[in-house]
């Protein structure tokens, strides 16, 4: 038998990319591959980058620059980069970084096995096309091994909005929508392999229309409520969306169908219209407001999430108070917040920035601010019960952890049967990041 060879996948950023890693996976065990937890053995280390966070490409750069002892020590060792980062920078980090043999975008990842092929014919492998083939009815089928309770299941890729300071439209490309069959497919088969819960996935996921049966598209509304039908799916979450995109039938979904999870993140970026209309975002802080009033409406118990920009250019003091004050009104469980750094290539990126002091310095009374919000959200479980979905054991002998239906981090003292199971439990405690809670 032929020794299989050893892959090292070392994923950055969003969901997305942790599932764009499993797929590519599995189109390299069509090649021999079997996945290892550490490069120091592999035959092949794949870089699956993101390219939202500041300064990414130099990351990577240096990620691959810890790996030249390796390559030396071992020279048949492959090194291959994917995802936005790949997609964005191309030939020029085959320039930067010689020893980096193949290089595949976040479109064409189902052409790996072929690229494979240049590779064992010693020559480099480059693939950084938008093809109008659909990449997963390409890939191989995924493996039947069991699986933990949740899971992502893309739906949705790229998006139409271009907002000023966003590389996505260029790096993930227009946005697409899976035909329903395949995702039910996927999704059936995810159940049968152990999984309870599933968050769809999409650069823009409310802007789902994927071909039905029959050709007729359905939004991302529809969907849900169909996957709700398959039985041992017992919870379904979404992200991330987009407030142009919250149709009437996904907000009534909210409050009619039991499976979708009354959590959502839904990022809002800033609560100036002045800086709102310069990032491109095509809403107002007041339709933002509406929108999630209506939202509770149908899910009074609903817990909110959001994104937010500081600094961006050409905001003024005055637009920052109208962040913090948005953030008042909207009070969200969750928040993610950061400062602005320009994206190459995207509009904003030529404008003139903010100060970087006064930039850090609105940064940390933002996160001040939303943090507070966060722990007042925490606290108020205690006292509640709630059900958990149970993933694996804690970090205390016979403790037990997993998410709340608010996505809420819960441990329990508990037994490790818990794995996979959902259970009601009394929530007793709130410290800074998690849940502690008695099984009911």
């Amino acid at each position: 038998m032929t020794t299989p060879k050893k892959l090292y996948v070392k994923t950055y950023g969003c969901q997305m990319n942790v599932y764009d890693s499993e797929r590519m996976a599995e189109a390299l065990g069509s090649k021999g591959y079997v996945q290892t937890d550490t490069p120091d053995d592999a035959d092949m280390i794949l870089l699956n980058t993101c390219h939202i966070r500041e300064k990414a490409a130099e990351k990577v750069y240096s990620e691959l620059g810890r790996f030249r002892p390796l390559r030396e020590a071992n020279p048949d060792l492959k090194i291959g980069v994917a995802g936005c980062v790949a997609q964005a920078e191309g030939e020029e980090i085959m320039r930067r970084q010689p020893m980096v043999d193949l290089v595949v975008g976040p479109q064409t990842y189902h052409r790996l096995p072929a690229m494979i092929d240049r590779l064992a014919e010693g020559g480099k492998a480059l693939d950084t096309d938008f093809p109008e083939e659909d990449k997963f009815a390409h890939l191989p089928k995924p493996r039947k091994a069991p699986r933990g309770p949740t899971a992502f299941l893309t739906v949705q890729e790229g998006c139409d909005k271009f907002c000023a300071f966003c590389v996505v439209p260029y790096t993930r490309g227009a946005e697409v929508s899976r035909p329903v069959d395949r995702l039910l497919r996927e999704a059936e088969d995810l159940v049968a392999r152990g999984v309870r819960e599933i968050t769809f996935l999409g650069q823009n996921v409310n802007a789902y229309h994927g071909a039905g049966p029959g050709g007729a598209e359905w939004g991302l509304a529809r969907l849900i409520r169909r996957m709700a039908d398959i039985d041992g799916l017992e919870r379904i979450r979404f992200t991330t969306s987009h407030p142009n995109d919250m149709e009437d039938d996904l907000i009534a979904a909210f409050g009619d169908c039991d499976k979708l999870m009354p959590y959502l993140h839904l990022p809002v970026q800033s609560g100036s219209d002045r800086i709102l209309k310069a990032m491109n975002r095509k809403h107002t802080a007041e339709t933002y407001i509406r929108l999630i009033a209506r939202i509770r409406d149908a899910r009074p118990d609903l817990l909110l999430s959001g994104d937010f920009i500081v600094g961006f250019p050409g905001e003024e003091e005055e637009d920052f108070q109208a962040t913090l004050g948005l953030v008042e009104t909207v009070g969200y469980g969750q928040a993610y917040s950061f400062k602005y750094s320009a994206r190459p290539g995207t509009p904003a990126a030529e404008r003139a920035g903010v100060d970087e002091a006064e930039a850090s310095d609105r940064l940390q009374r933002l996160q001040a601010l939303l943090s507070r919000h966060q722990r007042a959200a925490q606290d108020g479980m205690v006292g509640r019960e709630v059900k958990v979905l149970f993933e694996k054991p804690g970090r205390m002998p016979g403790q037990m952890v997993g998410k709340s239906d608010y996505l809420h981090a819960v441990h329990v003292e508990g037994p490790e049967t818990l794995r996979g199971q959902i259970a009601p439990v009394r929530i007793v405690e709130s410290s800074a990041n998690s849940l502690a809670g008695l099984l009911i």
